[in-house]
Order: C-alpha cells, then structure tokens, then sequence
C-alpha cells in the first residue's frame, strides 16, 4: 500500500457503538492507515472495542482527544465526510472520486485529516467548521448513508487503491522536463520567471490547523473587544472565522506573520485600555 499514508489522521468523533469502532480499525490495518484518533467517544463503546480481537495493535497506539481541534491540530487539511441529505453544508462538496488525487497529492507534503462522526447524526456543523472542505461517498439517492466500518474502508481503498500513481507522474514529469531543456533557451525570460514563481509557490509547507486555531483565538478576542462581536454572538461568529480561515489557505510562514499582526492589534487594544 502506499507508504503516504501514515501522514492520515482518521479521526472518529461521538461514535457509539464498539462494533463499529473495530471495524474501522481492522479497515485501517487493511489498508496501511495506522494512525486513529477518537474524539469524545462514548466510554462502554471504546473500552469494549479496544479489547475486541482484531486490529488491536492499532487500537492500543489510538489517541483519545477532547476536541476536534486538538485531534487535527498537527494536519494542514482536514476533510469531513457526510451523506449530506437535507443539511445545509457551509463547505465545498467534493465526490470520493474527486477528493482522492487531492488528498494523495497532500498526503505527499503533510499529515491529512479524515473526519467521521456519529453513527445516528453524521458530524455536527461545529466538527464540520474545522474543515476545509467535504467529501461524500457516491451512493443511491434513496439510500446515502453507510454503516460507519464500511463508509472508512470505502475511504480508505479510493486513498489507497493507486499509491504509486504519484510517483509514476513524478517520473513522467522529471521525463517531460528533459525533454523541454533543448526549448528552454527559446522561452521569453518573463515567461521561464513566471514559471519558476509558480514551481516556487507549490514547494511552500500550509500552515498546521494549531497554528490556525491560535490566529482564530486571537482575532475573535480582538473582535470581541472591539464591539464587532457581542456575547450572545460569539460562537456564531466563531464557527464562520474558523471557515473563513480555512478558505484562506494559509502557508506557513504567512500564517506566522499572520498571528504576529492579529497578536499586535490586540495588545495595542489592551494597552489602550488601561
């Protein structure tokens, strides 16, 4: 399987039932991802299922977490999964055909979250905040949603299922770009400048959602003590900053300044005060 898959996160948030737990767990062991987190599981349910045979090395090195932000701190993407039915999503809504060569190709450069919620409800519209963007497994219209082992293992073989396609096209590249060296010389200099801005731009790291969690800390106390937000407003107002955020696709050393400048602003507004 492909060796990019130890930087997935799969990360379980509410789950209920034990059963379900350990079959996502014997999914990951199947397809080489070793890395599972669990968000405010239900207690019988995760003591049960780690006990469970099957997968239970994985289920051993599984870190509990109390929020969906300390479980996708380290990543730089984090995707939510959704059947979607009657909701009204806040998000882009990607296919799995479609998510899977977006996730490989981030896999390459970082840890990638892979959200799931709860058996009953799917993941709630705060979880969903901390995603860039959703993805939804391809199903009949009448019948969307998946028992939650399933809907992973699906997940995880479209991930899985072409891991040396990224290295066939980094050989296919490395090819093409011999082969162009012999035309370089006739390329106009603004055009070879633009180009090497562009390959530049590709090799930055995105910011870590730790460090994007800290600019939204910063800036909706800021807010808060401006007027802007008022407390009966303030978890509405939390929930679209964080994805306003996100849309931002941080890198960084952006993200970095960033906080410098939001951090600033505040303490000048502290300081103003006194």
């Amino acid at each position: 399987m492909n060796g990019e898959m130890d930087n997935l996160r799969v990360v379980l948030v509410a789950v209920r039932n034990s059963l379900n737990i350990g079959a996502v767990a014997r999914a990951m062991s199947n397809f080489g991802a070793m890395q599972l987190r669990v968000v405010n599981p239900y207690e019988a349910a995760w003591r049960e299922a780690k006990s469970a045979v099957g997968a239970a090395e994985l289920l051993a090195r599984a870190e509990e977490c109390a929020t969906v932000a300390e479980a996708v701190a380290d990543c730089s993407l984090v995707v939510g999964t959704t059947a979607v039915g009657n909701r009204e999503l806040r998000q882009p809504l990607r296919s799995l055909p479609e998510a899977g060569p977006a996730i490989r190709e981030r896999l390459t450069e970082s840890n990638v979250a892979l959200l799931f919620g709860s058996e009953k409800r799917g993941l709630s519209n705060e979880s969903l905040s901390y995603c860039h963007w959703l993805l939804r497994i391809p199903t009949r219209e009448e019948h969307r949603s998946m028992n939650l082992g399933q809907a992973v293992a699906v997940c995880l073989y479209e991930l899985g299922r072409d891991g040396n396609a990224t290295e066939r096209q980094r050989t296919r590249r490395g090819a093409g770009e011999r082969r162009k060296t012999a035309e370089e010389a006739e390329v106009p200099q603004s055009t070879r400048r633009a180009e090497q801005r562009h390959k530049k731009r590709r090799g930055r790291v995105a910011a870590r959602m730790e460090m994007v969690e800290r600019i939204g800390e910063a800036w909706l106390r800021a807010l808060e003590k401006s007027g802007y937000v008022a407390p009966r407003g303030k978890a509405t107002a939390e929930g679209k900053l964080r994805r306003m955020l996100r849309r931002f696709a941080l890198e960084e050393g952006d993200a970095e300044v960033f906080l410098g400048m939001v951090r600033k602003v505040l303490w000048k507004m502290e300081e103003g005060k006194k």
